[in-house]
């Protein structure tokens, strides 16, 4: 195995291990684990591990993702949909767009898929309603596709800047600090801006997520100014070389004119130190706010061009359209969906999982 291909395996190690082997760089020679203390060996079972963990992970949040979103409205109604209409008539039909619309999908995405269904059942396209039913699942798995991007941390953006917007009582601050421990099970060492400096008591709430995961918090107090707490954020970073940064901000209602001002200064800030930063600008969504959540992310778009989206409490009390919603009008990522109060309920959107949660596997399920 030559150079290149040695240091693609060390990379791929569990950062323990990995923090290990970037102390002694001048002795990686061309045989693999050369100089490292490791056999060749060791790194190949180190990567497989690694690979099994990875996919184990990956499944569990599919299954969180179909437990979770199984028991939601949209899910509940469709479950009976199909049994109550076996025919393949426009009754059928309208009831599938009475569950959209009710499940908050809105009005112009649900009358532009129905429409789409509609041609093709009087194209006489669908032998049956099993027909119909797996047409649906393509219809909306499609409509969610644009927005499937999985947030990736760039190593060569060091820090990588995460900057957290969203109205207040979304969950941004809990947000923050489940993403700390994800990132932190991806080996990436990480540190904490407390620039919610306008509600009481978040500043100490940030500080509490930060000593549970054992990540440093940079903070100024309560009314301190945003701006300035994510400046020295940034600057504490970069002189102690973290691979990433979250800056939290106050909530703020998206009709406010002067706070969302006051976003795009944090923002300028930050391109002070840093001209491509902030790396990502994630905001965070209350997933049973329904239809708001369309106004609330034109304006914050508007403010500080939104990158990713989290949406939370999607815990069965959601009605769970709003996804398709916010996808057709804007097509921003959606990174991560909150499924409860856990740390670990902060999940990577998945959209088939999701999709496949809605729809009942078979007809009078």
């Amino acid at each position: 195995m030559d150079v290149g291909a040695n240091m693609a395996v060390l990379s791929a190690i569990p950062a323990p291990m990995f923090e290990f082997l970037k102390k002694k760089p001048d002795k990686v020679e061309t045989k693999a684990g050369a100089g490292t203390g490791f056999s060749p060996d060791d790194l190949a079972r180190a990567f497989t591990a690694r690979q099994e963990e990875k996919a184990a992970r990956a499944e569990a949040e599919r299954k969180a993702i179909r437990e979770t979103i199984g028991s939601s409205l949209l899910a509940r109604s469709f479950g009976g949909l199909f049994s109550r209409h076996p025919r393949l008539d426009d009754d059928l039909l309208d009831e599938i767009e009475t569950a959209l619309i009710s499940a908050d999908v809105g009005v112009p995405a649900t009358t532009a898929l129905v429409e789409q269904l509609r041609r093709r059942m009087k194209a006489r396209e669908f032998a049956d309603t099993r027909a119909l039913l797996a047409s649906l699942r393509i219809e909306l798995l499609a409509m969610l596709a644009p927005v499937s991007k999985p947030l990736v941390i760039d190593p060569a953006a060091k820090p990588f800047v995460i900057l957290t917007v969203g109205v207040n009582g979304v969950g941004k601050t809990t947000t923050i600090g489940k993403l700390a421990r994800r990132f932190q099970e991806d080996g990436h060492s990480l540190m904490l801006a407390a620039g919610d400096t306008f509600r009481a008591a978040a500043v100490e709430q940030l500080k509490i997520w930060g000593e549970r995961n054992n990540v440093v918090v940079v903070s100024q107090g309560q009314n301190a100014d945003a701006a300035s707490v994510a400046f020295d954020a940034l600057q504490s970073a970069k002189a102690r070389d973290f691979d990433i940064l979250i800056a939290d901000t106050a909530g703020r209602l998206h009709t406010q004119a002067g706070l969302m001002a006051e976003l795009g200064k944090i923002r300028r800030v930050l391109g002070k130190l840093d001209a491509a930063a902030p790396h990502e600008v994630l905001m965070v969504i209350d997933g049973t706010t329904g239809q708001n959540a369309i106004n609330q992310l034109r304006a914050f778009h508007q403010a500080v061009n939104v990158t990713g989206l989290v949406v939370t409490k999607l815990d069965g009390t959601a009605k769970g359209g709003v996804l398709f919603a916010l996808a057709r009008e804007f097509m921003i990522p959606i990174r991560y969906i909150g499924l409860g109060e856990k740390p670990e309920d902060l999940r990577v959107f998945d959209p088939e999982a999701f999709v496949d949660a809605l729809l009942p596997e078979a007809l009078g399920e």
